[in-house]
């Protein structure tokens, strides 16, 4: 049925979203001390990024490509980026994407076949989720960093399926723990046909000695078959890379369609992804993101419902959709952002606010927050 020249089910799920408490809107108001970004180093707030590029050439300062690297838009500086990139993360190679998101149903869509299985940790991302859908192969989800639960489906299904996919995030982005990738890679060791498949997005910029990502800090990277790194979070910039082994690359420039089929990012943002990797090594902010993160911890012990991590993400789980938008407006009150996340996007009865600290909030700031928490 129509209405108004509107599908009538595009009206009733937007109603229904409203009356549930749910509805999405766009906002430009936000309060001005920040607990809701990704921007954990303050890259791009503090103007980091944007006051130490490169100088460009003339083709390289157009905000255009041209068309997709495959046709066009390839250049000398996305190599020269793609080739720092895998120096930096200890891999053989590198193929920079759009966007975490792109780089994930790319890479995921493209590599597992109708003959293979991939098992995923319940609370992947919903990147994840539909580069899965996209490919052909069956999926299982696991219990979240339960390796029980994972080495029971894999025991159960290794000899059905030609090639199996363990895919994983170093760090989950709604309660900001660590994947126990120790434990997967001795896990996936003991099989020949598992191949391990590690999002480091909320991870890179933030653990590791010049933040390479949780999987060098452990030291397993080489255990991996692909890793993803985002630019859009802690590195304050744009765009994605799939790091792994030549074959990995050379195929995905054949096979990924969501490489293939897009037009290459411009110069301005290759060259901003590049001056990030000079800048972790040779910048302080990493020690004061630890620092900050370090003196929340020890002050929040009076905070009930706290899901405490290592990571810059942490969460205060409320119950209901109701009480954190309520917590959300009592911070915003005090010029305080820091998300409300509801359900459908998380479980029911886990509906909480989530904290992102960064380098640039002060400890008065932090003080501030705490104390109304604590007061709800």
């Amino acid at each position: 049925m129509v209405a108004n020249n509107i599908p009538i089910h595009l009206l009733k799920a937007l109603e229904e979203r409203k009356q549930n408490g749910i509805y999405r809107e766009l906002h430009t108001d936000f309060p001005v001390i920040d607990f809701c970004s990704n921007d954990y180093l303050g890259f791009s707030k503090l103007g980091i990024v944007s006051n130490n590029l490169f100088s460009l050439t003339e083709n390289d300062l157009n905000f255009g490509s041209g068309g997709s690297r495959l046709i066009s838009g390839n250049s000398k500086l996305i190599e020269e980026t793609e080739n720092k990139i895998a120096l930096f993360h200890n891999a053989a190679k590198a193929l920079i994407y759009n966007s975490g998101y792109d780089a994930n149903i790319g890479l995921i869509s493209s590599v597992c076949q109708k003959e293979d299985l991939i098992l995923f940790d319940e609370l992947c991302h919903a990147s994840i989720y539909d580069g899965m859908k996209l490919s052909y192969a069956k999926h299982y989800k696991f219990k979240h960093n339960d390796i029980e639960s994972l080495s029971d489906l894999i025991k159960r299904h290794h000899q059905n399926y030609k090639n199996i996919y363990v895919i994983v995030e170093s760090v989950y982005s709604m309660d900001g723990d660590n994947s126990p990738l120790i434990e997967i890679t001795e896990l996936i060791q003991t099989f020949d046909n598992l191949f391990l498949i590690v999002d480091e997005a909320h991870a890179v910029g933030v653990f590791g000695k010049n933040g390479e990502g949780l999987c060098q800090q452990l030291g397993i990277e080489q255990k991996c078959f692909a890793r993803v790194y985002t630019y859009g979070k802690a590195m304050g910039c744009h765009g994605a890379a799939v790091v792994g082994c030549e074959t990995l690359r050379n195929y995905l420039i054949n096979f990924s369609r969501s490489f293939i089929y897009t037009t290459a990012l411009p110069g301005h943002s290759i060259n901003a992804i590049l001056q990030t990797y000079h800048l972790l090594p040779a910048n302080n902010q990493m020690v004061q993101l630890q620092n900050n993160i370090a003196y929340f911890i020890s002050q929040s012990s009076g905070i009930k419902n706290l899901i405490k991590s290592k990571s810059a993400i942490q969460s205060v789980v409320v119950g209901t959709n109701e009480k954190a938008d309520w917590l959300q407006a009592s911070l915003a009150k005090n010029n305080i952002y820091a998300k409300a996340i509801k359900s459908p996007t998380v479980k029911v009865g886990s509906e909480r606010i989530r904290i992102c600290i960064h380098a640039f909030n002060t400890l008065r700031e932090i003080d501030l927050l705490l104390k109304i928490i604590s007061e709800f």
